[in-house]
């Protein structure tokens, strides 16, 4: 049996430290179903018509896929104090997938074109958005594909190339990655308050997510040079084959997609999330959430105080990660955040994992070359094809 890298670790709970196998048999957990509610007035005839034409596909989309992926790996965890990459995250030689690049213009754009009141013209906005993509040699085209969005551009796309290009081929099945696409799509310019990046990511809102499924993804399958190399290339419409990764500010965007659309994006990796009050102070978000994403785990408690949604989350921080030794009045301490955010996903049940990384600062790139492709592998448990 292969062994895992040299990564240890150390359960916070009894601070005992421990090498485990992530992906050995664990209970099962039965799959959350999904309903979606819509909401009409009481008289309306035709609002009732449109509710049933919506739930139908989405109840008999759930009661056709179910996924068992266990509870091995989830809680609470320490990494470090040193780091070594995980040979999974290296070019160990294996047949490499097809790259590609393209952009879209911002002022192309219904969603994000740009142009929002609350920008500040002092902070550069992009006339482009860039988006690589990345099919790994494991793709069989014509299949429907599970995907994987990155945000800002390509950060760390290359260790997810190489977890590809190592895992989707690996002898052992608890240690396997489906093929799926890798998509790395650039954010819009500057960054916090007043920026475009910071309207994309930080609005607490399904703004974000509906430009990704409406506009990049549609964007990837009709690009001439990708079609030209897959003819039949198609995504999955099952929302357990989307997942969303990012980081700082990113992070907060890959949970928000998935908490304000769990019908489009339900694995959600995040590092050094940006779960503080970054949200621009002119956002009409402001008048039901205040405090940005504060209000996931502090004074409105979104996730304790919400009915379970059908997401797997990722979760880490550094030890030295932005403002962690501010007060709580800051709203913007990002280690009381996280591990906020992490103690209400744990007691609201979700399939969780939070990594807590010592000596290390902000989205610090010697954490995703120690854990990346453990993550992945914990983040797939249980997927399948359709």
């Amino acid at each position: 049996m292969k062994l895992l890298p040299r990564t240890v670790f150390a359960n916070t709970a009894t601070s005992v430290a421990r090498t485990i196998s992530l992906l050995s048999p664990g209970r099962l957990r039965p799959f959350q179903r999904l309903t979606r509610v819509v909401s009409c007035g009481a008289q309306s005839i035709l609002c009732g018509l449109l509710a049933a034409l919506v739930s139908i596909p989405s109840v008999l989309a759930e009661e056709t896929y179910q996924e068992s992926p266990g509870q091995e790996g989830n809680g609470d965890w320490v990494v470090g104090p040193e780091y070594a990459i995980d040979p999974d995250l290296t070019d160990l030689g294996n047949p490499k997938g097809k790259s590609f690049e393209f952009s879209l213009r911002l002022a192309d754009s219904k969603i994000f074109d740009g142009q929002d009141a609350t920008l500040d013209p002092k902070k550069k906005v992009r006339d482009e958005r860039r988006v690589w993509v990345y099919v790994p040699a494991a793709y069989q085209d014509g299949t429907p594909a599970p995907l994987l969005v990155t945000l800002d551009g390509p950060s760390r796309l290359d260790l997810v190339r190489h977890a590809l290009d190592n895992l989707t081929i690996s002898q052992d099945p608890q240690r396997k990655l489906p093929a799926f696409i890798a998509i790395a799509v650039q954010n819009g310019g500057d960054d916090s308050k007043g920026s475009q990046r910071g309207l994309e990511y930080d609005t607490m809102s399904d703004r974000f997510a509906r430009l990704i499924n409406e506009e990049v993804l549609p964007a990837v399958l009709s690009q001439p040079d990708i079609k030209a190399a897959y003819p039949n290339i198609a995504f999955t419409d099952n929302p357990w084959g989307k997942a969303v990764m990012g980081c700082s500010s990113g992070g907060a965007a890959a949970l928000t997609m998935g908490w304000f659309r769990p019908d489009l994006f339900r694995r959600l990796i995040t590092y050094s999330g940006t779960f503080v009050d970054q949200q621009d102070d002119d956002a009409a978000e402001e008048a039901e959430y205040p405090l940005g994403a504060w209000e996931y785990h502090s004074s409105l408690k979104l996730i304790e105080n919400s009915e379970t949604k059908p997401l797997r989350i990722f979760t880490h921080v550094s030890e030295h990660d932005n403002r962690a030794r501010d007060p709580e009045e800051t709203y913007h301490n990002w280690v009381m955040a996280n591990r906020r955010t992490a103690a209400a996903l744990k007691s609201k049940g979700y399939n969780y994992r939070f990594v807590f990384s010592q000596s290390t600062k902000h989205c610090d790139k010697q954490v995703f070359e120690l854990t990346l492709a453990d993550t992945l592998v914990w983040m797939w448990r249980g997927y399948h094809a359709d």
